[in-house]
């Protein structure tokens, strides 16, 4: 008689780099899961706790106790419900910040975000070719924004770049646009501003900014395209954040698609960027037009709006070189979701179509994935790089508030489960 149902099988364990789920591993994923649920449902009380996770209560009075100690979470209003003991809510600390650097080649914007995620500060520094003499200007702009902010806690930088960071270093290993190879920027932010820095790539940040809010849920496979001055991309396998080797995976902007285009900054011709970016939509505009002044990506979609011919035609373009361009993902990855993160969303409604109509005439086979944007750039970079910092210092490991804090080599995981 054949067997109904669940079959088991034996999984292959790869044994050179497996790590055994000690008892003490499984309460830091379940304090990290506690901790992202009060950030997620604040206010939120012990017992709704209980429900969300399904954890046992004694664990959820042990966690919280622990969080509260750490400094993570606060208390606050008693609400007594219709039957029961009364409720003591629970809430993040909000005296507890960071520091958010979005770092472009051609301006850097600092911000202040605590641990909600909400905005208390903003500034921007206008980088310059010399690494050092940008990081004196910025960590200028930290010491005015602590003085702002002197009643808050400061727990460190993130720090978001146009290009590849090291893992393991986190030093940049890849950023043509910015052109700081052998600068250590982690280092001479540190030293200058006596704060811990986490850095990454901005695509990865931005991707981070969308679990860190809570959009992807119940979603596993997902690639992010940040649109900016290059195209940077982020994916998400199997619900893991995958880097790859040296955390270089995803560089798709810097494929050639096109042999006969310009040349990238990374040598190449013709990469997916040279054709598909916010600088490659400003270029063809100015085929079209070169006597027409255009400042920026943004007074070109402001033209847009105002039905200027020359600039929909270089726009559209632009969509169109990136709509063909997802093909490199959906043959390479299959991702059930492909998130669009950039300038170009705030005229989404003219030219998100027709990048959904080059996604669907490339497909190799099936449906196209379910395409869909991410909000603002700027914002999700920010926050993003927020998260950065939170995740690996602060929500995912013991607070450096506790006495037994200890640094960690950060994971990969955006979403634990409970054990």
């Amino acid at each position: 008689m054949k067997a109904v149902g669940r079959t088991h099988g034996v999984r292959r364990i790869d044994l050179s780099s497996v790590q055994l789920a000690s008892s003490e591993v499984a309460r830091e994923i379940n304090r990290d899961i506690v901790l992202e649920l009060i950030r997620l449902r604040q206010p939120v009380s012990r017992v709704d706790l209980t429900k969300l996770s399904g954890l046992q209560p004694s664990t959820i009075g042990a966690i919280v106790e622990q969080l509260i100690e750490e400094g993570w979470v606060s208390q606050g209003a008693v609400v007594q419900g219709s039957r029961g003991r009364p409720s003591i809510m629970l809430a993040v600390n909000d005296a507890i910040v960071t520091f958010a650097l979005d770092l472009r080649p051609d301006r850097a914007i600092l911000a202040v975000v605590d641990l909600s995620g909400r905005f208390l500060s903003r500034e921007t520094v206008m980088t310059v070719s010399d690494a050092q003499s940008t990081v004196d200007r910025i960590v200028r702009k930290i010491t005015f924004l602590r003085t702002r902010h002197a009643d808050k806690s400061f727990e460190g930088i993130g720090v978001c770049v146009p290009g590849r960071v090291d893992p393991a270093t986190q030093r940049i290993l890849l950023a043509p646009n910015l052109q700081w190879h052998a600068f250590d920027l982690r280092a001479a932010l540190e030293k200058a501003a006596k704060l811990t820095v986490e850095m990454d790539n901005d695509a990865n940040a931005c991707l981070l900014s969308e679990s860190w809010n809570g959009h992807l849920a119940g979603v596993r496979d997902v690639v992010l395209v940040a649109i900016s001055e290059g195209i940077g991309t982020a994916i998400l396998a199997g619900g893991q954040l995958h880097s790859g080797f040296q955390g270089l995976a995803g560089e798709f902007g810097h494929i050639p698609i096109d042999p006969t285009g310009p040349v990238c900054g990374c040598g190449q011709r013709g990469c997916w960027e040279m054709l598909a970016s916010s600088r490659a939509a400003l270029h063809y505009y100015r085929e079209l037009s070169p006597r027409s002044p255009v400042i920026d990506i943004y007074h070109l979609l402001r033209l847009t709006e105002e039905g200027d011919k020359h600039a929909i035609a270089a726009v559209t373009r632009q969509a169109q070189a990136l709509g063909k361009g997802l093909r490199l993902i959906t043959a390479a990855l299959a991702p059930e979701l492909i998130l669009i993160t950039g300038e170009i969303t705030s005229c989404w409604h003219h030219f998100g179509p027709i990048i959904q109509a080059e996604l669907e005439a490339t497909m190799l086979a099936g449906p196209a994935p379910k395409l869909a944007t991410a909000g603002d750039g700027e914002l999700a970079r920010l926050q993003g790089a927020a998260a950065v910092l939170l995740q690996r210092h602060a929500s995912y490991h013991r607070s450096t508030h506790s006495p037994r804090a200890e640094r960690k080599v950060p994971s990969n995981a955006l979403v634990p489960s409970p054990v």
